[in-house]
């Protein structure tokens, strides 16, 4: 029997590198796409870094998206590429719109029509954010799928508009679309933008200078935080049992405060610290909080989250040692 074929898009990225991990030690031959290349040193192992045959794409070009899909001739896409930092998309609206969602609909178009032409019926697993709910009351926290998407950034927005796109290729032409809204994730190798782990790098920090005081940003929100380990089991799980046409949170259901978190991170790195609200790391468009139910993945796939938030807190401070 041929071995399943991949093509992962924005491979050369956090969560990217990791899917790429998953999916080649589960023996898919998988295609990574990325704006640099391969990726270096990092989230995948040399042995596992050589399974993967890496290409080189702009895909705001879309002779480049079509190359990517005819070199890799996929039984399953994985399409991850985008803007996926809120403040970046907000600081640059057009190309958050632009490659957030025209790559996404040139991806599907390129895909439409070579289904029609009976060349290849991949899989395309659309990767979405639980940012696209907005602001909702705590009471009806976790959220379904059923919940009205009141996207309040720019990015949110963006992403909205990309699955709208998407499920209207399901709609239109039969293209097996399955998309997400994916909770915020973290782990290994993950940008210090981000806030777990910009908080461990300002501890370890902190720890290494002998000072007491970390600056933090906005500690009255609360987030569903999900390990990158999980998050790539849930895709790969989808592409396997996901219904076509449906959206899938890929959550674990409790909101956690930052605050909280801060805490943890100093805890667990057994740092005496205090923290210090700094309003340059505030953002100025901020959910309060935010949760999503995981019932249907699970009930589709059988996935339920393996991590926990200390989980990836460790695995964070293993990665920078005080």
């Amino acid at each position: 029997m041929a071995a399943r074929r991949a093509l992962v898009t924005g491979a050369g990225g956090f969560v990217g590198q990791w899917l790429c991990r998953e999916l080649v030690r589960e023996g898919w031959e998988v295609t990574g796409s990325s704006l640099l290349g391969a990726p270096g040193p990092g989230v995948i192992a040399e042995e596992d870094h050589a399974l993967v045959r890496w290409r080189r794409d702009n895909l705001l070009d879309p002779g480049a998206v079509a190359s990517a899909v005819d070199d890799s001739m996929p039984d399953a896409v994985y399409h991850l590429a985008g803007t996926a930092f809120v403040p970046a998309a907000a600081r640059d609206s057009a190309i958050a719109l632009e490659t957030n969602v025209g790559i996404a609909v040139r991806l599907l178009d390129a895909i439409e029509e070579r289904r029609r032409a009976g060349a290849l019926d991949p899989v395309v697993l659309v990767v979405g954010s639980g940012e696209q709910y907005g602001r909702h009351d705590a009471s009806a926290l976790p959220l379904s799928e059923d919940a009205e998407c009141r996207p309040l950034t720019r990015y949110a927005a963006s992403k909205v508009a990309q699955e709208a796109f998407a499920l209207a290729a399901f709609r239109r032409s039969g293209v097996r679309v399955v998309c997400t809204r994916s909770f915020n994730h973290s782990g290994p190798g993950q940008s210090p933008d981000f806030v777990l782990p910009a908080l461990v790098r300002r501890v370890r920090a902190a720890q290494r200078a002998g000072s007491h005081t970390v600056p933090i940003g906005n500690t009255a929100v609360s987030r569903d935080f999900l390990h990158v380990r999980d998050v790539v089991r849930a895709y790969v799980g989808l592409v396997a049992a996901g219904l076509p046409g449906e959206v899938y949170n890929v959550s674990s259901g409790v909101a956690t405060g930052i605050g909280d978190v801060a805490q943890r991170v100093a805890a667990l790195a057994g740092a005496a610290v205090v923290f210090t609200p700094d309003p340059d790391l505030q953002r100025q468009a901020d959910v309060p909080r935010l949760s999503g139910s995981h019932a249907r993945i699970r009930d589709d796939t059988g996935w339920t989250p393996r991590f926990g938030v200390d989980d990836i807190i460790r695995d964070l401070l293993a990665g920078d040692p005080a």
